[in-house]
């Protein structure tokens, strides 16, 4: 993988670059729909690709483990041809999941112990077989395994769990750095940076992570419960201390606000669920603020859902006809919002480049910020 910085802005840490992979070239900043079990959910690659111009989509380690299993991905050829996609594709470790499954799982040394939400079948993930499991996949761009602690963690548990990090990390670029790829491309590692809403220890995580010298690398543990300002601020922290030559990857934020926050402290790669969650369940995001289509004030707007948009779905179904589809819980109205959701996300960030570029990002995302806040 490689990396160009092109522009600055002079006003903030906004940055634009482009990311070279072996399956295509990734404009910075980006924003990457999230596939958990290698799909965008109600949403074909073909739309991914012509209409949502989706550089590159994201995998999940522990999901896609469990289902459909290592063996079937490894006599598809990897994701990649198991699902379609030919662009890159980024896969998170599950060291998130392991996070959020607090009641199933144990940590040791060694790895999580875990059990399968779906059958309760009992698992271990290592730093090892992680790194094993993510070559077997195939993604462009791999995450090393962590924990992810809480948001609210008290110091002393953030500071023990960033240590166990630490060392996982070390193992997950030795075994990374000794295996290759099976299906004839390259793989780059990401670590990720943890330490809480703590600053010396974000300081500590990224200082390590930077010592590693990795192609890229990744900020977690952010967006699970801590302040929206704390969120800002370990950002700050953290990217005053990564390489500035490399891409940063913010892990599972957020609001269209949060990601032209973000951008502004220097930031390159996002993922979140939000568009495509918050469109199944009626919300959309547009240039002028935020609209939810279970509203009785649709009933019988027949103007274009969004005419401001850049996908079809935008001036091909009215307001009126979503609401409909969303009340009625048919399938249909989740996937046109998810569509339109995924596209806006794109288009915010193709439009923040292109500030970027003509340095005048910072006026512009003054403006946005305050647009995005509304409710219509």
């Amino acid at each position: 993988m490689d990396f160009k910085l092109h522009n600055t802005d002079d006003r903030s840490g906004a940055r634009t670059g482009e990311i070279t992979t072996d399956h295509g070239k990734i404009k910075t900043p980006i924003f990457m729909p999230v596939g958990t079990l290698g799909s965008v959910k109600g949403v074909h690659q073909h739309e991914l690709k012509e209409d949502i111009n989706a550089e590159i989509i994201l995998g999940n380690t522990y999901h896609l483990y469990l289902r459909p299993g290592l063996d079937v991905l490894e006599q598809a050829g990897g994701l990649h041809k198991f699902n379609g996609w030919d662009r890159p594709i980024l896969t998170d470790s599950g060291g998130f999941q392991v996070f959020s499954l607090a009641e199933n799982r144990k940590l040791t040394e060694e790895g999580a112990i875990f059990r399968s939400h779906i059958d309760g079948s009992k698992h271990m993930f290592t730093p090892e077989n992680v790194m094993d499991t993510q070559r077997t996949i195939g993604a462009d761009i791999i995450m090393a395994f962590d924990e992810c602690p809480p948001g609210t963690s008290s110091y002393e548990y953030a500071e023990k769990s960033l240590g166990l990090t630490q060392r996982w990390l070390e193992r997950c670029v030795d075994r990374f750095d000794s295996t290759k790829g099976k299906y004839g491309y390259s793989q780059t590692l990401f670590p990720i940076v943890q330490g809480c809403v703590y600053k010396d220890l974000r300081i500590k995580a990224a200082e390590h992570a930077a010592s590693l010298n990795r192609e890229g690398y990744a900020i977690g543990g952010l967006a699970v419960g801590e302040p929206t300002q704390d969120m800002y601020d370990m950002i700050e922290v953290v990217n005053q201390v990564l390489p500035e030559e490399k891409p940063r990857y913010l892990m599972g934020v957020g609001t269209p606000i949060n990601i032209l926050e973000a951008i502004s402290r220097g930031v390159d790669m996002f993922d979140c669920v939000m568009p495509t969650r918050n469109g199944r369940n009626g919300m959309i995001f547009t240039s002028e603020g935020t609209l939810n289509m279970r509203n009785q004030k649709w009933a019988n707007d027949f103007t274009p859902l969004d005419p401001n948009g850049t996908s079809y779905v935008d001036s091909f179904y009215s307001r009126a006809y979503v609401r409909h589809l969303i009340r009625s819980n048919e399938l249909l109205g989740g996937q046109i919002c998810s569509i339109h959701n995924l596209a806006f996300y794109l288009w915010l960030v193709r439009e923040a480049r292109e500030k970027i570029n003509e340095g005048t990002f910072y006026e512009w995302k003054k403006i946005m910020v305050e647009k995005l806040g509304r409710r219509l």
